[in-house]
């Protein structure tokens, strides 16, 4: 690359949770989950970072803790086409080379991951990156709700070229299997791209929003890590996080 990107955190949050209701707000060692996410996508030093919601008391927990947050609208189907309404109110004229969509309830990311998650789009051709991590514990393997990456390795690297995602195990036979990570570095141009088409034959019998891409021809590729970060979506997860910021 001849400049590196200038690049943009996003971290769509909206309150519609219903495993767990009023999701980002919940308190975790005295303040917001999504403050905590947003401070650690701030400790990653790749830049600036933004909240984006339709949720006035999300913007104003964020902003309180003197962070930046936006209001977006509340009929978006998914993260991917909130945060792109963010980054045309935030961005009109287009300064930013690349947009990193972090979800709004990992409270317990590494900084470091966020910044790996933008190394194959510096590195490489790929139009959207994202992270994956071998999996171990083999009840994973059969777990519909881990999400797996079928890919392509890349030579002399910790990369994969992303061929497919799917809740089946794949690829059969003798290997590694990956457990996708939900973090995803996009070209500005990829993002502009993805949120035009139109849901995907695969995307909707997966239920998996990835798949839309793969099917439209873009490249997605695949840093490996060693670990995954903790998601909070029910109670037992909250309580987790819970223990783990307040050590």
């Amino acid at each position: 690359m001849s400049k590196p990107f200038k690049s943009l955190i996003l971290i769509p949050a909206r309150m519609a949770s219903t495993r767990l209701p009023g999701k980002p707000l919940a308190d975790i060692a005295g303040k917001p989950m999504i403050v905590h996410v947003a401070e650690r996508a701030v400790a990653s030093g790749l830049g600036r970072v933004v909240v984006a919601t339709d949720s006035t008391e999300i913007k104003e927990a964020v902003e309180a803790h003197g962070l930046e947050a936006v209001m977006t609208r509340g009929d978006h189907e998914s993260g991917s086409d909130r945060i792109y309404e963010a980054l045309q109110l935030i961005d009109p004229n287009k300064e930013f080379d690349a947009v990193i969509n972090v979800q709004g309830d990992l409270p317990t990311i590494d900084p470091a991951l966020i910044k790996t998650a933008l190394q194959p789009l510096i590195e490489g051709p790929a139009d959207i990156a994202t992270l994956g991590v071998e999996i171990s514990d083999i009840q994973e393997k059969t777990n519909p709700n881990v999400v797996k990456i079928v890919g392509s390795p890349l030579a002399e690297s910790n990369k994969l070229r992303a061929l497919y995602f799917t809740r089946a195990t794949a690829p059969y036979g003798d290997g590694p299997l990956y457990h996708h990570i939900g973090l995803y570095a996009y070209r500005r141009e990829a993002l502009e791209k993805f949120v035009a088409l139109g849901q995907s034959v695969l995307e909707i019998r997966e239920k998996l929003e990835q798949l839309r891409a793969l099917e439209a021809g873009m490249r997605i590729d695949v840093e490996v890590v060693q670990s995954f970060p903790l998601g909070v979506d029910t109670p037992e997860d909250l309580e987790k996080a819970r223990q783990v910021l307040s050590r």
